[in-house]
């Protein structure tokens, strides 16, 4: 009985983590079929195709599947996908952007704003929060291309703003118009880079820990979970301890 039991929740567990994946590659298919539709299909002449293709691969998703994605923004039965962001606070106050992808955005915001109000957050209006995150090119290398020395180095020939070195990588941080030019020098001497593309970086934070981070961290969870949800960018600050016990 014991047996049979295990058995049932490595199968759930499995099942949960397969339904994730298959979510994620959606997602990553999605950016593909919009970036391919709103530049050149071929990555060589658009950026955004090329980061896309780059953040699929290192999800695993296979070849057809992107090959098929690129198609797609050509096809005659294409899906209207526009890009839309929206804004809100978390529990703790936290500062929170969400952008999505989305053929319908009434929809879109109706589930966020359940998933802010049910979670200890509401959504606010657009540039309610913009003001705590600046616009930023974000390179991410992984520890392995070499020492914060190395990849620092690299980041000031290549014209970079900033560089912040952890156990997870490195991230060369620079202007957003300059995102592929400084992409590309970079790689020249660290190699192909992890991931490359536009991202929010706090310019302010806020610690956050017990109750108010475990709600917080169910909060970003549901929204990460939204099929129309592509990144979220939050400006807390969380303990290794805290984020290890809530799993993050």
């Amino acid at each position: 009985m014991a047996g049979h039991s295990q058995f049932k929740n490595i199968m759930h567990r499995k099942g949960a983590k397969d339904a994730k994946r298959a979510k994620l590659f959606t997602k990553l298919a999605r950016e593909i079929t919009v970036a391919a539709k709103l530049g050149l299909p071929d990555p060589a002449y658009n950026a955004r195709l090329r980061t896309a293709i780059i953040d699929a691969k290192a999800e695993s998703v296979p070849k057809d599947v992107i090959e098929r994605a690129i198609k797609k923004a050509t096809g005659v039965d294409q899906e209207n996908y526009e890009e839309a962001r929206y804004e809100g606070r978390g529990p703790g106050n936290v500062a929170i952007i969400v952008e999505a992808l989305t053929n319908n955005r009434n929809r879109t915001a109706t589930d966020l704003r359940i998933a802010f109000s049910r979670n200890g957050g509401s959504l606010g209006e657009t540039n309610s929060v913009a003001y705590c995150f600046q616009r930023v090119g974000q390179i991410h290398f992984a520890p392995a291309v070499g020492d914060g020395d190395k990849v620092m180095e690299a980041a000031l020939n290549a014209g970079a703003e900033d560089v912040a070195s952890s156990a997870g990588g490195h991230d060369i941080f620079c202007a957003p118009d300059d995102l592929h030019a400084v992409q590309k020098s970079v790689e020249a001497a660290l190699g192909p880079a992890a991931t490359a593309r536009l991202e929010w970086r706090p310019t302010m934070t806020v610690d956050v820990a017990g109750e108010t981070a475990e709600e917080l961290m169910n909060l970003l969870n549901a929204l990460d979970d939204n099929d129309d949800v592509q990144r979220v960018a939050a400006n807390y600050e969380m303990s290794d301890e805290v984020m290890a016990r809530l799993g993050g």
